[in-house]
């Protein structure tokens, strides 16, 4: 029995000597390959969006020009009205009676001017009395255009197609002279404003000479693209010393009237870039808001490296500084290694790489 013990005991020692040196030859294996490419220099464009607010080319208020009672509302709030439709109409009881007494003094006057020249072609009265006369039908008659444009005014109408916003009186209220009754907007077309830094401003003027309006898009609210493009017909005159961006307008068309005044959204507009230096995102990690990129040197040692990026394009980073067209980049596993580090990779050619991310080109 005992000599039974004690070749158990030798074939197991033999059993796990035997794994242990099978364990060992197995980690001494090459370690795993991770894989490497290089950024690619192209032609490409890239979308800058930007916030922006929507206008309508036309919103102004419509204020009370008389004062008095708010005889009648025809409108209301959200109402599509034409150019010199009656909208609002103040009590003109009072208004009226004074053009009505004004329109009388002016006839007596005229009366007076018939008489004294009768009287002053038989040499009865003299000349400056004539003209005494014609002085005071002239007073009369201004008198008169002042009162009926005083009535005038308690007719208050639309200036342009538009529509009504809030009211901001009801019918009966007592209107102070310049009180705001409403606002009234033209959606025919929309401005839409958005604020451009001045790099941009500089690509922008250089490209502008061989266009004649630059083209963009709207997206809204609801991250809807809006269905007409617009145009970008003016630039402000002057840098805001405080951001230093500079506004530009764009104009779209609004036949649906989709677009409202005070809307917001984001402009989209397209930027060729020449000669760009492009990486995959996936290469690239990010550490207290900056992002890096391993570059393998020519000993198979990574080396943590800062980057700018200049533009982003789904799945793609479009690069200002920080690596060239020839180095090469670790693409995947950069949370396995360390900066210092040497490591065994395969490469992989950009164009492979490129092809099965989304790329916007020319």
């Amino acid at each position: 029995m005992k000599q039974i013990l004690m070749l158990i005991g030798l074939y197991a020692t033999l059993v796990c000597h035997t794994s242990c040196k099978t364990k060992a030859e197995t980690t001494k294996e090459e370690p795993t390959k991770l894989l490497v490419t290089s950024p690619v220099k192209m032609d490409t464009t890239v979308t800058n969006e930007y916030v922006c607010q929507i206008k309508s080319i036309r919103n102004i208020e419509l204020k009370a020009q008389e004062k008095g009672y708010l005889e009648r509302v025809y409108v209301d709030e959200g109402q599509y009205v034409k150019a010199g439709q009656l909208l609002f109409k103040i009590m003109p009881t009072v208004y009226q009676a004074e053009m009505e007494k004004a329109d009388a003094e002016a006839q007596a006057a005229e009366i007076e001017v018939n008489n004294t020249q009768s009287l002053a072609d038989r040499n009865v009265v003299s000349k400056n009395e004539l003209a005494l006369a014609v002085a005071k039908l002239k007073k009369a008659k201004a008198e008169y255009a002042l009162a009926k444009a005083h009535l005038a005014f308690t007719d208050i109408t639309a200036p342009f197609d538009g529509i009504v916003d809030h009211l901001h009186l009801k019918q009966g209220s007592l209107v102070e002279e310049g009180e705001l009754l409403t606002s009234l907007s033209d959606n025919s077309k929309m401005w839409v404003y958005f604020n451009v830094s001045e790099p941009e401003y500089l690509n922008y003027k250089e490209h502008a000479q061989a266009k004649e309006k630059l083209k963009v898009n709207l997206m809204m609210a609801n991250k809807e693209l809006f269905k007409h493009p617009g145009y970008v017909e003016t630039i402000e005159a002057e840098f805001n010393n405080e951001t230093g961006n500079i506004a530009f307008r764009a104009t779209f068309p609004n036949q649906e009237g989709l677009l409202r005044h005070g809307e917001t959204g984001s402009i989209l507009m397209k930027e060729d870039l020449k000669n760009a230096i492009i990486i995959p995102q996936k290469a690239t990690l990010e550490i207290m808001d900056k992002k890096y990129v391993y570059i393998v040197n020519k000993d198979n040692v990574v080396k943590l490296t800062p980057i700018t990026i200049a533009a982003e394009i789904p799945d793609l980073y479009v690069i200002k500084d920080g690596v060239a067209e020839g180095d090469k980049i670790l693409l995947e596993g950069i949370r396995k290694v360390q900066d210092g580090n040497r490591i065994a990779f395969e490469y992989e050619e950009p164009g492979k790489v490129m092809s099965q991310l989304k790329l916007e080109s020319e």
